[in-house]
Formats: structure tokens, sequence, C-alpha cells
């Protein structure tokens, strides 16, 4: 089980990438514009499904290289620790265009639930994301690796669950808000970017 201390920075952290629209909030906002707040609810239910799919696989696969070797787990940390600096560096490169939310059409809840685990699920960069991000929060010391992974996914598809169910119940307002900020997307990268450099950096070198 992870101590409160790495428990309370992952669950910044993670509130910290909630916060910056992406794909997926703008996706659960374009639902719920069109199809209201119980479609966007299960829009966001559909992501935090897929997610937690991810959350399985990478469990799996990152178990089995614990049980090679301690040094296999490591190298995958640092790999990790790597590609998260590789995506900062790129997302403050990027030159953000304006935010707006893409054309989405009338579906029901059990559609918008699908299409939304289908869209999560079948994507790889999710897939890598989820295998870069988990283990730069698991100490070996503190207990069973893949207890401490399931319990990191669970906060995170937790998290998830509870955060697009907000803004699906505000959706009215926030997409009112980004309408009128539109150009916050200019600065979406750089956030975002500067997040996962940090991150990158900092538990690149935590334990050197």
């Amino acid at each position: 089980m992870p101590d409160p201390d790495t428990l309370l920075t992952y669950a910044a952290v993670v509130l910290g990438l909630f916060l910056i629209p992406g794909p997926a909030v703008l996706l659960v906002l374009a639902r719920a514009s069109v199809g209201g707040r119980r479609v966007g609810i299960a829009t966001g239910l559909g992501i935090a499904a897929g997610d937690l799919l991810h959350t399985a696989m990478a469990v799996v696969g990152l178990s089995a290289v614990l049980m090679t070797s301690a040094l296999a787990f490591s190298l995958v940390k640092y790999a990790g620790a790597a590609y998260l600096i590789v995506l900062g560096l790129r997302a403050l490169a990027e030159r953000g265009g304006e935010l707006s939310l893409g054309p989405a059409r009338l579906v029901d809840t059990r559609l918008a639930f699908r299409q939304a685990v289908l869209a999560e699920v079948l994507n790889p960069k999710t897939a890598l994301f989820f295998l870069a991000f988990l283990p730069q929060f698991v100490r070996p010391g503190q207990g069973s690796v893949p207890a401490q992974l399931v319990v990191l996914g669970l906060v995170f598809v937790g998290m998830s669950v509870v955060y697009t169910a907000l803004v699906a119940l505000a959706a009215g307002q926030v997409a009112g808000w980004l309408a009128r900020h539109r150009r916050i997307g200019r600065w979406q990268g750089r956030v975002v970017g500067a997040i996962y450099l940090g991150l990158g950096i900092r538990l690149a070198l935590q334990e050197r």
C-alpha cells in the first residue's frame, strides 16, 4: 500500500492533469452539451472503464517485469520517466490553438458509454501513459508492487469518474467558460508539458 505522502503527491499530480481540458474532458463536454447530463456522465464512465482496463494490463505487464528482476523494474521506471520527459518537451514545443468542442451527434447513454470505452481502450498513447506513469509512484519497500499498482490505478479511475461527472453536471457553465476563454488552449501544452517534464526529472533523479 502506498504511504499517505506518496498518495497525496500522486493525487495532486493527477488532479493537475485533469484540470487542463484534454480530449477526454472535451468529449464529455461535447456529449453532455448535445445529449444532456446523463449522456455526459455515461461518457465519463466509459472513459473510466477504459482506464480501468489499461490499469489491469499495466499491472499484469509490470508485475511480470518485476518477477524477472528488481533491475528490470528499475529500468522500466527510468524508461517511463524518460518517456514523461519526452512528452513534456513535445508539449512545450507545440503551438497550442484555441480550444473548441468537436461536433457530437445525439446518442443514448449505452452507445455513449460503449464508444467512450472503445476510444479509450484503443488509444495506444493511454496505454503507454499508464505504463510510464504508475511505476513512478511505486515503492518496492512498502509492500506488494502489484497491490500498489492496483491502488494507484483505482485512485486514478475514481478521480476520473468524479471529475468527469462534475464536468457533465456543469456542462453548460463549463462550455460557456471555455467559449469565453478559448485562448486557454495556447497554454494547455505549456502547463501539461511542465507537469510531465517536472515529474519525469524529479522521479528519474529521486533514487539516484
